[in-house]
């Protein structure tokens, strides 16, 4: 059985592979695709995708013991290719800051406040699933947006993530 390090490690892959495969998709789209007003949690496919990119990136700091206090300042005016840079940056310093975790310490206490003000404890390894988690609610709302601009979303199911590795 993988240990947990091991199962956190997994999950961030296919977290990786599943967001690749929407940008791929988004990046054969038009502009009007991108930003048409589509009714979700956020008003388009790029503030959608931006959510994803912009919560990965809070998480991030959160475990390196920054604390922000909004959404970063390059999701006010989003454009693909920054959102595409944003997240590869992203992923390489949350795996230079994970793979020399083992089990215990993903076991670590993450002392951090939401944007509100309210203070949390949380272990990291169950941070690390909530953000995987996260993603993936919003690639399902991602999913539902394209068909509504006439797109085919992307099969970014975890059976097939784990086939294809």
């Amino acid at each position: 059985m993988p240990t947990e390090a091991q199962q956190i490690r997994d999950l961030f892959a296919y977290d990786q592979w599943a967001n690749a495969r929407f940008a791929g998709v988004l990046a054969g789209l038009r502009d009007d695709q991108l930003t048409a007003h589509l009714e979700s949690s956020f008003p388009s496919l790029l503030g959608t995708f931006g959510h994803i990119v912009a919560a990965e990136w809070v998480w991030l700091c959160r475990w390196q013991g920054a604390n922000p206090t909004t959404f970063p300042e390059w999701l006010a005016s989003p454009r693909l290719e920054g959102l595409r840079a944003k997240l590869a940056e992203v992923e390489a310093e949350r795996e230079t800051l994970l793979r020399p975790l083992d089990d215990e310490g993903l076991q670590r206490p993450v002392d951090y406040k939401t944007f509100s003000g309210i203070a949390h404890r949380d272990r990291l390894a169950d941070l690390c699933r909530h953000v995987v988690n996260h993603s993936s609610y919003h690639r399902g709302q991602l999913t539902t947006l394209l068909r509504q601009v006439g797109a085919t979303a992307p099969v970014t199911d975890f059976i097939v993530f784990l086939r294809e590795r």
